[in-house]
């Protein structure tokens, strides 16, 4: 064995000292790691003031960049428990627009000293329950009024029966709009916010409940007269109320396959397979323009004044709302089909 060999061997394991290769000159030393030098996080500082006192409320220290508006309201919660996320509203200017919860602290028009104004949405009540009090409502008090309890009509008719089919037939029509509505409240509607102001639930709840005991009284009087063109009017009219019904439902379900469960994705709805759903070619929300079309129905089956005002004063709001809606659908998608009305197809 060749003498240098065994020395070079021996002195590396033993760790002596430098080692050598084989033609007996000192290996160069491996160069050393050199540490990457770490990347300043660059934290944000919120402050946030009253929107009517401009009060300072709260300030935060190095808040992360990528923080959410939500995760600021938690934050913000900490220091003023009573002001609970759902209860909160911030906005970059006084009067301007609430931000979303999942805006991004980094990607909003503020430098890193951000000012946000904060305004008390008052009391709040999440919206399952504020649907499923609103709906249930007219459900009872429209079978009070058709089961004829005392001290509605008089002694004499506590609990008859009336003798037009027409009673009955509005009564089925009625109690399966408002079980329809409870079961889509409860396993169909998926929704963007969690909660609404807590007064809402009296404002809805003196509409539907209000307008369900008037025209309850009506048309389930004593002295309730059928619709002047008789059984071909009530088969019109139950043919439009079940066509709008399935039409309804028909949008409601095609609308909650565009949004995966927990999440607040928007897209632009198209018609699918079902032929109801094909309202989607011409209107932004059709889900309206069926729950109006059922109540019309339901006023020319009963041909009864207050029916008919109830589908007023919906079709009013429903317009808004559908404005809205269309309006937002414009402002978010450049590609949105242009034909499209917001209700009725052509006109409005």
């Amino acid at each position: 064995m060749d003498l240098s060999v065994s020395l070079v061997a021996r002195d590396s394991s033993q760790g002596l000292g430098p080692s050598f290769g084989l033609n007996g000159l000192p290996r160069p030393a491996p160069p050393k790691a050199t540490k990457k030098p770490k990347k300043a996080v660059l934290f944000f500082e919120v402050e946030i003031l009253d929107a009517k006192t401009r009060e300072k409320l709260c300030f935060l220290d190095k808040v992360e960049p990528q923080a959410t508006i939500a995760e600021i309201k938690n934050l913000f919660t900490k220091t003023h428990p009573q002001w609970y996320p759902a209860r909160q509203s911030l906005r970059l200017d006084p009067k301007g627009k609430s931000l979303k919860d999942e805006d991004v602290l980094q990607k909003l028009p503020v430098g890193t000293t951000a000012t946000l104004y904060f305004r008390d949405l008052g009391a709040q009540i999440s919206w399952v329950t504020v649907f499923l009090t609103e709906y249930a409502g007219p459900l009872f008090i429209y079978l009070l009024f058709y089961f004829r309890v005392p001290f509605i009509y008089g002694h004499k008719y506590d609990f008859t029966s009336s003798r037009h089919t027409v009673v009955h037939l509005a009564c089925i029509c009625h109690s399966f709009h408002y079980i329809k509505r409870l079961l889509e409240t409860l396993f169909v509607h998926r929704f963007s916010h969690g909660t609404m102001p807590l007064r809402n639930i009296f404002k809805n709840c003196t509409y539907y409940w209000g307008f369900a005991a008037w025209m309850a009284y009506y048309i389930n009087h004593p002295l309730y007269t059928p619709p002047t063109y008789g059984a071909q009017q009530v088969k019109l009219a139950l043919a439009i109320f079940v066509i709008c019904q399935l039409g309804n439902f028909s949008i409601h379900m095609a609308l909650r396959d565009l949004r995966p469960a927990g999440s607040k994705t928007r897209k632009i709805p198209y018609p699918t397979k079902n032929p109801f759903t094909w309202l989607f070619l011409l209107v932004s929300c059709p889900n309206y323009t069926y729950e109006v079309g059922s109540w019309i129905g339901f006023a020319i089956m009963t041909q009864c004044l207050p029916v008919a005002l109830f589908s007023l004063v919906g079709f009013t709001q429903m317009t808004i709302w559908a404005k809205g809606k269309h309006r937002s659908y414009l402002k978010e998608f450049r590609d949105y089909p242009p034909l499209r009305m917001p209700i009725i197809p052509f006109l409005l």
